[in-house]
C-alpha cells in the first residue's frame, strides 16, 4: 500500500476530489463526521442514516456508489461508535472495516476521511499510527512458500489519508515513521513464520547481516570457537543435541551522541525447540518454530528504527541455536558453568531459553549498557497468567526499575501492544536453588514465569534491566496461526521516546 497524507480547505473541497472511494465516519447517534457533512450536499448520507441502512456502531459499513455532488465513485459509510467515546477498539475496529471494504473495490485509489481527533485520550498521531499499521496488517500475506500463491487481492492500492492543513507537516513525519514500524512488524512476522528447516540460526544471522549492509549498522556474528573462547558454557549446552551452528548476533544501531550509553535489546533465539531430553508433547509441537519471536523482534525493531534513522544508540544482541534431543544432548541432572562463572544444574532442558540469554546478558555488560531489555517467549505459565493480550513484564522494584518499566508501559499503550507489570521478589529465589550448583534452571510449577525472570535476573545486577515475556502474544493458533509482529510496536514506541529525551 503506498500511503500519502492529503489535506483539503473551503477552496480545495474534498468533495471536489477524483478519488475511487472516500471512507467517513458516522457516529452511532446518527451525527456525521465533518467530513461525511461536507459530501452530503443533497442529503443522500442523512437520508441512509435515517433510514437505518447503517447505524454507526463501531466497524459497520455502507458503500454508496455515484453520490450526486461528489467527484469520487463511491462514498465508504463507516460507523465510529458513540461521539463522545470513540474508544481505540471502536476506532481500531473502524479501520480494519475500511481496509477490508478497500481490499474488494475495483478501484487503484481511495481517501481515508475518518476523522484522528475523536479517539478518547488518544491525539491525531496517535490515531494516524494506529491507522497505517492496521491496514498494513490486514495487508499481510503468509504464502511465500505455496506453490500456488493465493490469489491476489483486488482494491486499492494507493492511500491517501486526511489530515487537517495545519498538521500536514507533522503528519507526514508521523506517517514515515508508521511505516518503517509496519515493515519492522512485517519482518517479524515473517521470520517467525518461516519453517524451522528454513529460520536456522544461520538465516537469522544473514538478515541481520542484510539488514546492517542496507542501512548501514554494525554488525558481528560470533561462531562456536568464538563462545567457547568467551566461556559461554550455560548458551553452548543448548547447541549439544543439534547439528545446526549456533551464532550469537551483535548488531548495532549507533544514531546518538558518540559517547552516549546504548539501549540494548536483547532476543531468544530458538529457532526450533523439541524440549530437548525433556522432550515436548508432539501436538502442537510445530508451533515451537516460533521459539525464536524474541530475536525476530529485535531484527524488526532495528528495521524500524534504521528506516526511521532515530537519533539514539541501539545495541541487538541475538543468541540463537536450536534445542534438539540425541545422544551429544544436554541431559537432565547435567552442571554447566556460564560465562558469568556461575553454575547451574538443569533439571529440565526444556527451560533453554533462560539458558542462552543468561549468557548473553552477562555479554552485554561491556556495553555498559543506559538499561538492558531482554525479549523472549520464555514459559507457557506467562500464557496462563495473561492470556494473549497482555506480554509480562519483569524488572526489580526500586526506582531506576519502577522508571524503566514506566516506560515500557506506556510504550505498550501509546503503540496497542500492551504489557503487564509481574513481581520479583527474593521470595521466589528460593524455589532456584540447588544441592549442587548454585542455582537450578527450574523452581517448579508455581510462580513459573517469575521463577523464570528471576533466573535471569541473578545475571544482569550490573546494569538497568528488564524482561519481556512474550509467549502469549508473540504469535496466534487456530485458525489464525502466525506470528503477530508483537512486541515490535512496544519496543520502537519506548526507543522513539527514549530519543526524544
Amino acid at each position: 500500500m503506498d500511503f500519502s497524507i492529503k489535506t483539503f480547505d473551503a477552496k480545495n473541497a474534498i468533495g471536489l476530489y477524483k478519488s475511487g472511494c472516500i471512507a467517513v465516519g458516522i457516529f452511532d447517534n446518527g451525527k456525521l463526521s465533518s467530513a461525511a457533512k461536507s459530501l452530503d450536499t443533497k442529503g443522500t448520507i442523512t437520508a441512509a442514516v435515517k433510514r437505518g441502512d447503517i447505524t454507526g456502531k463501531a466497524g459497520s459499513t455502507l458503500l454508496l456508489h455515484g453520490l450526486s455532488g461528489t467527484a469520487a465513485e463511491r462514498i465508504l459509510l463507516v460507523g465510529l461508535g458513540a461521539e463522545d467515546a470513540v474508544t481505540d477498539r471502536n476506532f481500531i475496529s473502524s479501520v480494519q472495516s475500511s481496509a477490508r471494504v478497500f481490499s474488494t473495490l475495483g478501484c487503484n485509489d481511495a481517501l481515508f476521511a475518518l476523522p484522528l481527533d475523536v479517539v478518547r485520550s488518544r491525539d491525531s498521531a496517535w490515531a494516524l499510527r494506529t491507522t497505517v499499521v492496521t491496514i498494513r496488517e490486514s495487508l499481510y500475506r503468509t504464502d511465500e512458500l505455496k506453490s500456488k500463491k493465493d490469489a491476489p487481492k483486488a482494491g486499492v492500492k494507493k492511500l491517501g489519508i486526511v489530515t487537517d492543513t495545519t498538521s500536514a507537516s507533522a503528519a507526514k513525519t508521523t506517517l514515515a515513521v508508521s511505516v518503517a514500524e509496519a515493515n519492522g512488524m512485517d519482518l517479524a512476522k515473517t521470520l517467525g513464520n518461516l519453517p524451522p528447516n528454513i529460520c536456522t540460526p544461520t538465516y537469522l544471522a544473514s538478515t541481520a547481516k542484510k539488514i546492517a549492509k542496507e542501512f548501514k549498522l554494525g554488525i558481528e556474528v560470533l561462531d562456536r570457537k568464538q563462545l567457547e573462547a568467551l566461556k559461554m558454557g550455560s548458551f553452548l549446552s543448548v547447541t549439544n543435541g543439534s547439528d545446526q551452528p549456533p551464532k550469537f548476533i551483535v548488531l548495532k544501531h549507533m544514531g546518538g551522541k558518540a559517547k552516549a550509553a546504548p539501549v540494548v535489546l536483547v532476543g531468544k533465539g530458538i529457532t526450533f525447540d523439541t524440549g530437548g531430553i525433556s522432550l515436548k508433547p508432539g501436538s502442537g509441537m510445530d508451533e515451537m518454530k516460533y521459539d525464536m519471536c524474541g530475536a525476530a523482534s529485535v531484527l524488526g525493531t532495528f528495521r524500524a528504527i534504521a528506516e526511521m534513522k532515530l537519533k539514539l544508540n541501539v545495541i541487538g544482541v541475538i543468541p540463537t541455536c536450536e534445542n534438539m534431543p540425541s545422544g551429544s544432548a544436554t541431559r537432565p541432572g547435567d552442571i554447566v558453568t556460564s560465562m558469568s562463572g556461575q553454575t547451574i544444574e538443569i533439571l529440565n532442558t526444556d527451560a533453554e531459553g533462560r539458558l542462552i540469554l543468561c549468557d548473553a546478558l552477562t555479554y552485554v555488560e561491556r556495553f555498559k549498557p543506559a538499561v538492558v531489555v531482554d525479549i523472549a517467549t520464555l514459559t507457557g505459565a506467562c500464557v496462563t497468567a495473561l492470556g494473549h493480550h497482555n506480554s509480562g513484564l519483569f524488572t526489580r522494584h526500586d526506582e531506576a526499575h519502577d522508571e524503566l518499566a514506566h516506560e515500557l508501559l506506556a510504550a505498550g499503550k501509546e503503540s496497542n501492544d500492551t504489557a503487564w507489570r509481574m513481581p520479583i521478589e527474593e521470595i521466589y529465589q528460593e524455589q532456584l536453588k540447588s544441592n549442587f550448583a548454585d542455582i537450578a534452571n527450574i523452581g517448579g510449577p508455581p510462580g513459573g514465569s517469575i521463577t523464570a525472570a528471576c533466573f535471569l535476573e541473578r545475571f544482569t545486577r550490573k546494569y538497568t534491566w528488564a524482561h519481556l515475556d512474550i509467549a502469549g502474544t508473540a504469535w496466534k493458533s487456530g485458525a489464525a496461526k502466525g506470528a503477530t509482529g508483537r512486541p515490535v510496536p512496544l519496543l520502537t514506541s519506548f526507543l522513539m521516546k527514549r530519543a526524544q529525551g
